[in-house]
This record gives structure tokens, sequence and C-alpha cells, in this order.
């Protein structure tokens, strides 16, 4: 998928991989074997260069941060899956949710 390399602000789109492992490590607190190994259980997705260097966005930092949470709380790596998941799907339904709400206020 192409992406916008920058953001309206000049900063590059949340979506987009520009971090290393090394610098997604540092930003977020987790170390580069937490990081694969969160990648090996599916709660993480990197882009991928060409040659196969991960490359971390800003969401991908935000969702590292919230798995290091989840996991300070006593949750292990399949119950975070399952967590992310469900939140994943709440902000799903809250969104058509809201949706439904507009169109019922045109229709009105």
């Amino acid at each position: 998928m192409v992406q916008e390399p920058n953001g309206p602000n000049g900063l590059p789109s949340p979506q987009l991989g520009v971090y290393g492992i090394s610098v997604a490590a540092q930003l977020s607190g987790v170390g580069a074997q937490s990081l694969r190994l969160y990648e090996e259980h599916g709660l993480l997705t990197p882009d991928r260069t060409a040659g196969g260097t991960r490359r971390y966005s800003s969401d991908d930092i935000d969702r590292i941060r919230r798995i290091a949470t989840i996991l300070a709380a006593g949750v292990n790596l399949a119950g975070i899956g399952r967590i992310l998941a469900l939140e994943a799907d709440n902000a799903d339904l809250r969104r058509r949710l809201l949706d439904l709400g507009d169109d019922i206020g045109r229709a009105r």
C-alpha cells in the first residue's frame, strides 16, 4: 500500500513505518528482542523494506506501549492478543454506531 510520506504537519504519517527496530525499542521502552517476540505472536506487524528490514510507525509505537501496559498487568501474550482484538472490534463498533447516528440524523 502506498502511503503519503508526510502528514499535514510535515511529519511522517502515523501509519508509515519510518523507525528501525533499535529506535522503536528506544521510543517504546521495550527491548528489540521483545519486539521480535510480539511480531512472532502476531501482536505487531511492522512494515518491511525491500530488503526485509523492519520499519515501525508511530501507530506501532503506540501499540507497543499498549502491549507493555497490558503485560505489566500480568496478562500473557495470548491474552494480550485477544484484548487487542476486542479493543479493535469495540472501536469499530463505536465508529459504526456514530455513522448510524449520523444517518438517522440526516434522515429526520
